[in-house]
């Protein structure tokens, strides 16, 4: 792993540029690199963590893990250690096989020094509940598994979701939840630091909605054609929102990338 942005006189000495600088970081570095940034108390903080080919496929063959890599996945299990909450819709739980979150000693003490429980809580976003409450995810969770929904949801699978231990939220009139509702409904419960692991259907809710303050993107070096899903779907914004770069990471060719957005930008 070698830092590309922001470059700094430790990179520059250490690194000179090349891949001679490279090493593999250790959990604590890329926690440091990945903290969420200081805020007032009670304000959410809503980031993105998906990867990418080259041309643009947010999976292959339907799941994303075909197009990873050992250090996106380390990535990948440091944003979750920093997190209150890991927000997802219903359809990635279908098609990853979501699990609980699982408690990490690396990860231990940081979360005991801000506050947090072992593990992250789950939150699924789902409109029809068409899950499988008899999963570990629901029945055996570390931290409260949450399932977010609209009043208008089938009222049988809301008991069934409640009977298998998990805490439903409404945040929404109709079936579904809305994005700006579902991120208060957690910060009510005290999840501040929310990351969303997609999919594509969901991440372009919380695009459209503006909720999203950071996107966490890795790069696959690979090509894979075809008609795979961006990593964000749904209706176009009638004025794109612009996001800055944060930091930039290298890896065997993967780049991982960090946008914030641009809080200059007009609405």
């Amino acid at each position: 792993m070698r830092r590309l942005f922001p470059v700094t006189y430790e990179t520059a000495d250490h690194a000179g540029g090349d891949r001679e600088g490279a090493r593999e970081w250790d959990l604590d570095e890329l926690a440091d690199a990945y903290a969420y940034p200081d805020r007032a108390a009670g304000e959410v903080w809503l980031r993105a963590n998906m990867v990418s080919t080259l041309d643009g496929a947010a999976q292959h063959d339907g799941r994303s893990h075909p197009i990873s890599c050992p250090a996106d996945m380390r990535i990948f299990g440091t944003l979750r250690g920093l997190a209150d909450a890991v927000v997802v819709g219903a359809q990635t739980v279908r098609q990853e096989g979501y699990r609980p979150a699982r408690a990490r000693e690396a990860f231990l003490a940081r979360r005991t020094g801000a506050g947090q429980g072992p593990a992250p809580s789950i939150a699924v976003l789902s409109a029809g509940l068409d899950l499988d409450f008899s999963l570990p995810l629901f029945t055996e969770p570390l931290a409260p598994t949450y399932v977010i929904t609209g009043a208008a949801a089938p009222a049988d699978r809301v008991a069934a979701a409640r009977a298998a231990g998990a805490e439903v939220l409404i945040a929404g009139e109709g079936a579904g939840a809305e994005p700006e509702r579902a991120v208060r409904a957690l910060a009510e419960r005290g999840l501040t630091r929310l990351l969303t692991e997609g999919g594509p259907k969901l991440l372009g809710q919380f695009v459209a909605a503006r909720v999203l303050d950071e996107l966490c993107l890795t790069v696959s070096p690979l090509l894979t054609a075809g008609g795979a899903q961006r990593i964000a779907g749904g209706p176009e914004l009638a004025v794109p929102e612009r996001f800055e770069l944060a930091s930039l990471l290298e890896e065997d060719g993967f780049l991982f990338s960090r946008y914030r957005r641009d809080r200059h930008s007009p609405e």
